[in-house]
This record gives structure tokens, C-alpha cells and sequence, in this order.
């Protein structure tokens, strides 16, 4: 149900919350990485990588996802 979830308006507002939330953990993490002084790809940054990618393809690229 990967490209189809959401159907309902509920559904596809919760998709947007969950994406603008993975978007903002990953961003903070880079703001705390690069302040270390880390310029590779740690474990961290993938997960939460991975996690902002799945999230977007649940939404639209109207808001800002990959569908």
C-alpha cells in the first residue's frame, strides 16, 4: 500500500505531519553534525535519511514529498 496510502484527508495530512517531522530531525542532526565537524555520512544521518525518504514518498511533491 506504499504509493496509495493516504487515501482519505486525514491520512494524507498525517503524512505531511510525519514528513515535516523526519525533515526536521534530519536537519537538526546535520546542524549538530556539521558543528562537530563530521563531513561523512554517519549511522545517524542514514537512518534518519532513510526515514525522511520513506516519508516523502507517501506525499505529494505539492507538499513537498517525492509522489
Amino acid at each position: 500500500m506504499s504509493r496509495t496510502e493516504g487515501k482519505t484527508r486525514a491520512e494524507r495530512r498525517e503524512n505531511v505531519r510525519k514528513l515535516r517531522k523526519a525533515d526536521a530531525a534530519l536537519h537538526a542532526n546535520q546542524r549538530r553534525e556539521q558543528a562537530a565537524g563530521i563531513d561523512y555520512e554517519t549511522p545517524e544521518y542514514e537512518r534518519l535519511n532513510l526515514a525522511a525518504n520513506q516519508a516523502a514518498d507517501k506525499v505529494s511533491r505539492w507538499r513537498g514529498g517525492n509522489r
